[in-house]
């Protein structure tokens, strides 16, 4: 009596993380021999190198015909072509769009366009990362913002829905899609001390506080669109110029006990120019120009002063820590409505103050 037999031939696709990571960084195939070959790959167990190099030539080749996929990873998930493994599967999409920060800085500013492609050759050399590597991030970073900068709601949750990376490496590329979206000023000489994560720590302030996400939800709702209303009441902290010498009184309280001599002096002599400072940049936000300059501003304004009068970073964080907290117990008319628009300006300035003041 015969048998009915069902069969099922499968044949996954195999993904050696190793050899794939030197696919990743731009490799060739000839280098990534020579690679494993100085790691001692394969010499304990005395593989001939024409097997190795016959194993990452079939390896490339493979991930060669991936690639095309990856550029959207909706077709990698729901292609039949590869049988991957869920987990092989996120790795290769999160390998692929990973991307260094010395790269990412470099992208910072720059128009994403064919011509600053062919440049990229400058940035491999800078940053020493492979050409090929360095292409790839481009591109990614070009794909990416393309696809989300007009997609309403949260630029982190659509790139993660639409690219399938994980939240962190969402977080990364949404900062540069703000930053790219809104042209904030980052390649002027004097900001290229500043590292990707200093300005991805301002970039993703900014979001949360400035943009009409802070308020609102909702997927009309843009955190690629600042808060307009916010930045025009802004103009109404101009009063608090009229307070100086009561917030220069509160501040001095509470620094006096804490600073040493020599720079609590220092603060009560230029304590003038550093308020008008923070005031000045909060009434002048809501122009297009003034917005873009954040950075520079930030810098001119009081990162410098601070560097030559030497402040550490510590004495950064307890100036604004005072003064943010002597504005709110001012007693002022209009008082909820000011203490509103100051807290909210101050999150922001205070993180991005820290993280551009390297002591």
């Amino acid at each position: 009596m015969l048998a009915d037999v069902d069969v099922f031939l499968t044949n996954y696709t195999i993904v050696d993380p190793e050899i794939y990571q030197l696919w990743i960084e731009g490799f060739s195939s000839t280098e990534a021999v020579c690679y494993l070959k100085q790691k001692g790959f394969g010499h304990l167990m005395g593989v001939h190198i024409d097997l190795i190099t016959s194993d990452v030539l079939d390896h490339y080749r493979t991930y060669s015909l991936i690639e095309r996929l990856l550029h959207s990873p909706i077709k990698l998930i729901e292609q039949s072509c590869f049988q991957l493994e869920p987990e092989t599967r996120d790795l290769i999409i999160e390998k692929y769009y990973s991307i260094d920060d010395a790269v990412a800085r470099e992208i910072l500013g720059k128009k994403l366009s064919s011509r600053y492609r062919k440049d990229l050759d400058e940035v491999a050399e800078k940053t020493g990362v492979k050409l090929k590597s360095c292409r790839r991030q481009f591109d990614n970073v070009k794909r990416i913002f393309k696809a989300v900068e007009e997609l309403p709601g949260n630029i982190t949750n659509n790139i993660k829905q639409l690219f399938n990376i994980p939240e962190e490496l969402a977080k990364k590329y949404a900062s540069i899609v703000f930053l790219a979206c809104l042209r904030f000023e980052t390649s002027k000489k004097k900001l290229q001390y500043l590292s990707f994560n200093d300005l991805f720590a301002c970039s993703q302030a900014v979001m949360i506080y400035w943009t009409y996400t802070y308020q609102h939800s909702g997927p009309e709702y843009y955190d690629t669109e600042m808060d307009k209303e916010f930045l025009l009441d802004l103009r109404e902290l101009r009063c608090l110029l009229d307070k100086e010498k009561e917030i220069k009184h509160l501040v001095c309280l509470r620094l006096k006990p804490i600073l040493l001599e020599r720079a609590f002096h220092e603060l009560d002599t230029n304590f003038r120019s550093y308020w008008r400072s923070l005031i000045s940049i909060a009434v002048n936000l809501h122009r297009t120009r003034e917005l873009r300059d954040l950075y520079v501003d930030l810098c001119e304004k009081l990162i410098e002063p601070w560097r030559q009068n030497g402040w550490a970073r510590d004495h950064v964080n307890k100036f604004l820590a005072a003064i943010t907290q002597s504005v709110l117990d001012l007693e002022i008319s209009r008082d909820q409505e000011t203490r509103c628009l100051w807290d909210r300006y101050m999150q922001v300035i205070s993180i991005c103050l820290d993280k551009m003041h390297h002591a």
